[in-house]
């Protein structure tokens, strides 16, 4: 490749990438694609440092190359969450390297200075990476050990996912972070013994275990003697020793993280059971009749429907491809205002002008019988580290408001990733291809409070989502209202 295109091709690289400011871990598949992108830009660098013979630059590059295996699939770099989190900090790390030593280098190079620095993965990131790995640690009650059985992190990596845990006063996890990070160290780690004694101290302190405080300053003051701060505090923790010791880790959870946890009450999976799976026509629908929907009741009240192979791979793919460069933060209606919320780790687009939206409204119309005059425009979402959206409504009990909600998986998920229902204790998994529907609004048009659902954290894997939501105008005579009070 001439160097003339290999500069183009850097602009073309970084233009696609990413827009300025943009946020990467609310989207493991934008993680996913900076992760290809990096390493293409790496191989770019190298090969303008052969072209230009600058010695210096032809022996770093090939050293930072070989963290990016060209056999390895992008999206599967970045199924195991905490891999994900020391990609972030890696691309961060390599990418600043780039700007800062190699571009001033590179003469062809130089021009796209100011293109590099607002590609490069923020240090709010790296927290929100942090924040989504304590996120899963509570859900699914893991320590360090257990989330890192995978991808393990070196004593750094773990001391800022502590540094978040504190600053978040998630005492706690923290301390448990802390703890992973003073095994770990060596003489090559920038963290300090001192620090991590200091923070193991201040921790386990705030969340009442005064023994276990004592037991860290003593350490951190038999490490420096002339340390009066230190000193000050033992001595403190000492005359606060006749409180209570409480070292337990917070075990208290929702009936809607005890669901993402697998933790289904006997009684609804024994009822779950007993229901029933069909071919369906939807009435004698003609486009139905040689090829019938397939639905599964999930659960019979409120009812919740899975319509299985309802949207094709190929399908998948092109929606897929169609929302990647439009992906931004996912937002919440609160007050009348739609903002970032850490209740909602994703990034979605609503597709205007998509090509397949005919096709797709085709589909959900004939499987529910419902009007999509009144649908809003397809919502495409890809989850985050520790992506999740906690327990809401998708009802906003305003005059046409939304009936129905269906919502297409656009993939499997390997662990975690179930959309759960916390009121009435019911898990549906998500299974690629399939879509499951649930009425918002009873037949009296009021809000069916039984269908607040909440889109647990992935612990393992890269979660698609599509959702069609179906208002009520228009379904008059598809979806007849009732007179009761209670219908």
């Amino acid at each position: 490749m001439a160097v003339k295109e290999l500069t183009v091709f850097m602009v073309c690289f970084w233009v696609v990438c990413a827009d300025a400011g943009h946020e990467f871990f609310s989207s493991t598949d934008q993680i996913a694609q900076l992760y290809g992108k990096t390493k293409d830009l790496l191989k770019v660098c190298s090969q303008c440092a052969d072209a230009e013979n600058v010695e210096t630059m032809k022996s770093v590059l090939p050293h930072l190359l070989l963290s990016y295996s060209d056999s390895e699939n992008p999206e599967e770099a970045v199924r195991d969450p905490v891999a994900a989190y020391r990609l972030l900090r890696q691309m961060r790390n390599d990418l600043m390297y780039i700007v800062k030593r190699i571009q001033p280098n590179l003469t062809r190079c130089e021009e796209y200075q100011n293109e590099l620095d607002s590609k490069i993965p923020q240090l709010e990131d790296l927290d929100g990476a942090a924040l989504g790995l304590i996120r899963l640690q509570e859900i699914y009650k893991l320590h360090p050990e257990d989330i890192t059985k995978e991808t393990s992190l070196n004593a750094d990596e773990a001391f800022n996912v502590g540094l978040v845990a504190y600053n978040e006063d998630k005492f706690q996890h923290a301390f448990l972070w802390f703890l992973y990070s003073l095994d770990r160290l060596t003489e090559n780690s920038t963290t300090t013994e001192e620090e991590l004694l200091r923070f193991l101290s201040s921790s386990v302190y705030h969340f009442g275990s005064l023994s276990v405080a004592i037991y860290f300053s003593q350490q951190l003051l038999n490490l420096d003697p002339s340390n009066d701060e230190a000193r000050v505090q033992l001595n403190r923790l000492l005359h606060l020793q006749s409180n209570p010791d409480i070292f337990t880790l917070n075990t208290e959870s929702s009936n809607y993280e005890a669901l993402c946890r697998g933790e289904v009450d006997e009684r609804i999976s024994k009822r779950q059971r007993a229901l029933s799976c069909r071919y369906s026509t939807v009435g004698g629908n003609p486009r139905l009749m040689y090829a019938p929907v397939k639905e599964e009741v999930e659960w019979d009240e409120p009812r919740i429907i899975r319509y299985h192979d309802i949207i094709s791979d190929r399908e998948i793919e092109i929606l897929k491809n169609i929302s990647r460069p439009q992906l931004s933060r996912s937002k919440i209606e609160e007050d009348g205002e739609s903002r970032v919320s850490p209740h909602r780790i994703s990034q979605s687009v609503f597709l205007y002008d998509n090509p397949m939206e005919a096709g797709v409204n085709q589909k959900i119309g004939d499987a529910t019988g419902l009007s999509m005059e009144t649908a809003e425009i397809l919502l495409v979402q890809n989850y985050g580290i520790g992506g999740r959206y906690e327990p809401h409504l998708d009802a906003f009990q305003e005059e046409n408001d939304r009936i129905a909600t269906f919502l297409i998986y656009m993939s499997d998920v390997e662990i975690g990733g179930a959309t759960v229902f916390p009121k009435v204790g019911v898990a549906v998994q998500p299974k690629k291809g399939s879509a499951v529907l649930w009425y918002n609004l009873l037949r009296n048009g009021e809000v069916n409070w039984n269908t607040q659902h909440a889109g647990c954290p992935v612990l393992v894997g890269n979660k698609w989502v599509a959702n069609k939501l179906i208002h009520a105008f228009g379904q008059e005579f598809r979806s007849p209202c009732s007179l009761s009070d209670w219908e």
